[in-house]
């Protein structure tokens, strides 16, 4: 977890909210659900990502829409899927940023 982000997630807001889509979600990943598998979600993953500038927006960092529900399968392909597009290697073998 980054460091700005420690106060936000130890939070009673982020708790409530999170605890919230848990229920809407009836406890499960919903993108498995969206696919036909019913599988536990695990994580309240923030379509937006977080930032510094965006943390104290509640309109980013507690509304409903901007939150789904998921499982660690779901969230690593996220966030493996977004390293992928933001690094490459050359022909040298080195690592390239975009």
């Amino acid at each position: 977890m980054k460091e700005y982000a420690r106060t936000f997630y130890s939070s009673k807001a982020w708790k409530a909210t999170r605890e919230a889509v848990k229920i809407r979600a009836f406890g499960l990943c919903e993108r498995c659900t969206r696919q036909g598998v019913f599988k536990p979600g695990k994580i309240a993953h923030h379509k937006v990502y977080l930032t510094t500038e965006n943390i104290s927006n509640p309109k980013i960092a507690l509304d409903f829409s901007q939150i789904e529900f998921i499982c660690e399968d779901c969230h690593n392909k996220e966030h493996k899927e977004k390293s992928k597009k933001n690094y490459r290697f050359n022909s040298k073998g080195e690592i390239v940023q975009p």
